[in-house]
């Protein structure tokens, strides 16, 4: 089984095609570069792949599920980190997950489990106010690992990061890639792509113009 599989997906939003007859496989245990320009159909082809859009045509199934078919099965197999950071600021770390372990029904351990995880647990007990932009994107792949799922989306996660944070990001997620977690990450950084990927597919205007190792590319 493939991690995910799409066939020949497609999202149009009126006259114009978003995401363009995309073939791709992502294998389960491997970090999957999505490298293209901003507007080029990224974050549009991961809102399919998570259940937020349907797609005009074309179908995918993620950790083995039908996108369409079986979209409320797939919830709990992934996580979620999109480019806007969405964090209840006026609470610590600590609070911002123990909300939604709250809303999983996930044991109070889990919370202290990853952060340590991203390196925030001696920063915990802080809101998130205080918090640097490079701390919050930590905190947003804390919480989307609560669950423990089977794939990883990251959207953009070291876009309007300093190179400093851009790079702590990229080591957490090259760890994460090391032990065995299945990521799906888009970026527009070509260094990016290259030091973290196993594979990357290029897409631009919508449609997927090359696809393989960052080498062989």
């Amino acid at each position: 089984m493939k991690a995910i599989r799409t066939t020949n997906l497609t999202k149009a939003f009126g006259d114009r095609i978003a995401v363009d007859q995309i073939n791709i496989d992502v294998e389960i245990g491997e970090i999957f570069g999505f490298l293209g320009p901003n507007g080029a159909g990224k974050t549009t082809t991961i809102r399919m792949l998570t259940g937020q859009l349907y797609p005009t045509s074309g179908s995918a199934t993620v950790a083995g599920y039908d996108i369409i078919s079986q979209r409320q099965h797939i919830t709990s197999q992934i996580g979620v980190v999109f480019e806007h950071q969405n964090l209840y600021e006026r609470l610590s770390a600590r609070d911002n997950l123990n909300f939604m372990r709250n809303l999983y029904g996930i044991g109070r351990d889990r919370v202290a489990e990853v952060l340590q995880l991203v390196g925030l647990e001696d920063r915990a007990g802080e809101k998130v106010k205080n918090y640097s932009n490079g701390m919050k994107q930590r905190l947003l792949i804390a919480r989307s690992l609560l669950h423990e799922p089977s794939i990883l989306f990251l959207d953009e996660p070291t876009s309007g990061l300093d190179p400093l944070m851009a790079h702590e990001i990229r080591a957490l997620i090259a760890n994460l890639g090391r032990n065995g977690s299945t990521i799906f990450l888009t970026t527009h950084t070509m260094e990016e792509a290259d030091q973290l990927s196993n594979r990357v597919a290029l897409i631009d205007h919508g449609k997927i113009i090359a696809q393989d190792t960052p080498a062989r590319l």
